[in-house]
């Protein structure tokens, strides 16, 4: 039997891609995944990061885990990306950095001085927005990394469900796009349930990238909030193009947001009480078929 935290504290380690522990991490993930009968590819891919992002190679190398049983196509795809990044912000400031540059910007025809302080506040918040090494991600996503193996946990082995863990997420989606432009086939007729951060306290939310009939049930059985558009940029984005149904769960509040991509995100502040909520509710509908 797993003993999620242990595999968790394994998993939340700083792991940027293309460092040792992101390498290691992704030998752990493999090995849970061909531990539960699964068949495990490495689809390698090279890309540029977002141009939003400072402190970042003109390319990153990254590999996509693309699993599924010999004997099942899969009809659901459970994604997490497992990658990690630290930034001398929190997601948070920075999200209120782009708030204070959109209303300088319209702030410019009324009231210029107003509208320079603001905007000079909000280039500076922004100006922070550089790639590190110094978060453990236990947020984000090893909580989602963890989510998915529990809800597998409770699946019967034939059931119609493979998993993606994707890489590169935190350089701009970039292993989501590889996985878009050179694997569409995968999921064609298949829905994707895309999970991005899973804390303990907070309302689960369910984000239509393209909705469906799978995102709506999910959403019942999470009690969660539907919403069609997030503030942040997630897997699910790049993967709605070429699914048939695609969503994105994630799970937290104000507190999840001051912590992640900082230091403080770590294993010992999560007990994955949320993480065995959401992933009873996944292994609820995906048992209904």
């Amino acid at each position: 039997m797993t003993d999620y935290g242990v595999l968790f504290r394994e998993l939340a380690v700083p792991r940027l891609v293309g460092t040792p522990n992101h390498q290691k991490v992704r030998e752990a993930l493999m090995r849970e995944l061909e531990a539960r009968g699964f068949t495990v590819e490495q689809q390698r891919f090279r890309g540029r990061p977002a141009r939003t992002l400072f402190g970042t190679p003109r390319e990153v190398h990254g590999v996509n885990l693309i699993a599924h049983r010999p004997t099942v196509h899969p009809a659901v795809w459970l994604v997490a990306h497992y990658d990690s990044k630290g930034q001398p912000i929190s997601m948070l400031a920075r999200l209120a950095g782009v708030v204070f540059v959109v209303i300088g910007v319209l702030l410019l025809l009324v009231d210029f001085m107003t509208a320079a302080v603001t905007l000079g506040l909000g280039l500076v918040i922004v100006a922070q927005n550089r790639v590190t090494d110094n978060s453990p991600g236990a947020l984000d996503n090893a909580s989602a990394l963890i989510t998915i193996l529990m809800a597998i946990d409770q699946l019967p082995p034939d059931t119609s469900v493979g998993v993606v863990f994707p890489d590169a997420e935190e350089y701009g989606l970039v292993g989501a796009r590889a996985l878009a432009a050179d694997r569409a086939i995968l999921f064609r007729d298949s829905a994707v349930i895309n999970l991005d951060g899973v804390d303990d306290a907070g309302t689960p939310t369910v984000v239509a990238h393209r909705p469906g009939p799978l995102g709506a049930s999910v959403a019942h059985a999470l009690h969660a909030r539907r919403w069609r558009w997030l503030p942040v940029v997630v897997d699910g984005i790049a993967l709605a193009s070429v699914a048939r149904e695609c969503f994105t769960i994630v799970k937290g509040g104000v507190d999840t947001m001051l912590v992640v991509h900082t230091p403080q995100d770590r294993a010992a502040r999560v007990r994955l009480d949320g993480a065995a909520s959401v992933a009873a509710g996944l292994a609820r509908v995906l048992r209904a078929g």
